[in-house]
């Protein structure tokens, strides 16, 4: 069992024991039972059709473009599309909640069981099961800073179109959680059924978590509502971990609950004792109807599924000899993933391209805080630039020049190259007048190496790449040096 997933306590080691509930905003022009714009951002309560509102005699009709993005969403879960699922009322009473319930499904939702993989720092992987994603109407939104005395309701987000995604309890710790976090939004992303964006609020996450010696039955589970960033949930659940740990060890009890996370605390704190399924008084939702999906309907949503994260992180390491760990960095996002392919085609070295992708591009990117979009290297002239150092134009030291001023100039790597006279030396003769002069020029060194100091082959290359302005072929200045100096 790794240490990342246990956790000391006065007692010795404890397990965390961990299932998640990621709601995902499903990416469509309009919400789940209503025509009302579903776009983030707009002035207060400007996105409410009369639906949404909760207006007396007013009926859901539900969003065919939805249920598609859902099946989708399964089926990139590698899960099972039922094809009979119901919509329930789910009844509680919240300010921004207009009608006094949700419609969600219950008993039968749209997607069953599915699985997922994760890649975990170490470069192991980890299977985790999914129980089942349904579909739901999301609440409104209550603000509570903007007057002293006063909550405002906005219900922009009131009737937007919800995948909950529900975990089996496989997760066993922080790395995990994120990891797993990481990766389902990587699929959303990949499929289009959901933008993945925390911050918006367009992914946000429940965490249930519960503690218990390594082996034992589970323990008592409590849950942290709306979590919206992956950092708050690696930090949540060390809080919430050992705060059970300390309860147990000095013989209290942990209680189900629903609670807080709060960032600036850094704590959980309690919102209400968890509710049970039947608190909600769920029942079929008398104004819709049972949904009922074809086998037809199911065929075509397939045939539409690009190749998903895992599928291309596998198909790079076999084609292309990547390791796992390069393989997930260039696959992470769907833009990089086929900026690294257009880059191959040109470079004639899969790894050495990978390298300069992960190390220098996105090095750079980050640095300058700009996104791939906004490259100034497009990745013909970066594959370009790899090509260059495959067919020995230039040495990989030389090449790092080169990118800079590609940077900077967006000029293409030949271009640079050829007006900044960059090409590099490979006429043996050419090299050999400069070995000859710095061997002339370091008799002592020289000596020092034939008595056995044969270290000091490094400087000798060193002198004859500083000589050359970096433009001698290092390998054939390391071959010619050897000969000489051996001789």
């Amino acid at each position: 069992m790794s240490a990342q997933t246990l956790i000391k306590g006065n007692t010795g080691e404890w397990e965390m024991v961990i299932g998640l509930e990621v709601h995902a905003q499903v990416t469509s022009n309009s919400k789940l039972f209503s025509g009302a714009s579903s776009e983030f951002g707009a002035a207060p309560n400007t996105h409410v059709s009369l639906v949404d509102a909760a207006m007396p005699g007013m009926l859901p009709v539900l969003n065919k473009y939805v249920v598609e993005q859902a099946i989708k969403t399964g089926l990139g879960l590698n899960a099972q599309v039922n094809k009979h699922s119901v919509f329930a009322r789910k009844n509680y009473f919240y300010p921004d909640l207009p009608q006094g319930y949700q419609i969600s499904q219950y008993e039968h939702p749209i997607i069953g069981t599915g699985k997922i993989e994760i890649d975990l720092p170490d470069g192991s992987v980890k299977e985790i099961g999914i129980t089942r994603l349904h579909l739901e109407q999301d609440a409104g939104k209550s603000v509570h800073d903007m007057h002293p005395t006063q909550s405002y309701v906005d219900l922009n987000r009131s009737g937007a179109a919800l995948m909950e995604i529900v975990s089996e309890p496989d997760i066993r710790g922080p790395e995990e959680a994120t990891a797993y976090v990481s990766k389902l939004r990587m699929i959303l992303q990949y499929l289009g059924t959901c933008n993945g964006n925390m911050d918006e609020g367009s992914m946000r996450c429940d965490v249930n978590i519960s503690v218990r010696k390594p082996g034992d039955e589970f323990g008592t589970r409590a849950e942290i509502k709306n979590v919206n960033s992956l950092r708050a949930v690696h930090q949540a659940i060390l809080f919430e971990a050992e705060r059970q740990i300390d309860l147990i060890e000095n013989g209290e009890e942990v209680v189900q609950e629903t609670r807080l996370w709060d960032p600036n605390k850094m704590e959980t704190r309690s919102m209400r004792s968890k509710e049970d399924a039947h608190d909600y008084r769920y029942f079929p939702d008398p104004d819709l109807l049972p949904l009922e999906l074809t086998d037809e309907l199911l065929e075509r949503i397939k045939a539409t599924l690009p190749e998903l994260p895992d599928e291309k992180k596998h198909r790079f390491m076999k084609d292309f000899g990547l390791g796992a760990y390069d393989a997930s960095v260039l696959i992470a996002e769907q833009d990089r993933a086929a900026y690294y392919e257009s880059v191959v085609k040109q470079a004639g070295d899969a790894k050495l391209a990978a390298n300069w992708v992960i190390n220098e591009l996105l090095g750079w990117l980050n640095k300058n805080d700009t996104s791939l979009e906004d490259s100034p290297v497009s990745a013909d002239n970066l594959g370009q630039l790899v090509a260059r150092i495959v067919d020995n134009t230039i040495s990989g030291k030389i090449a790092k020049d080169v990118f800079a001023m590609m940077t900077e100039t967006g000029k293409n790597a030949d271009t640079i190259i050829e007006e900044k006279g960059l090409k590099q030396v490979t006429d043996t003769g050419a090299i050999e007048a400069i070995v000859d002069e710095v061997l002339a020029a370091n008799p002592d060194n020289v000596a020092a190496y034939k008595d056995g100091k044969t270290q000091l082959l490094g400087f000798f290359v060193g002198q004859v790449m500083k000589a050359s302005q970096g433009k001698a072929n290092p390998a054939m200045a390391n071959e010619l040096l050897k000969k000489k100096l051996d001789a």
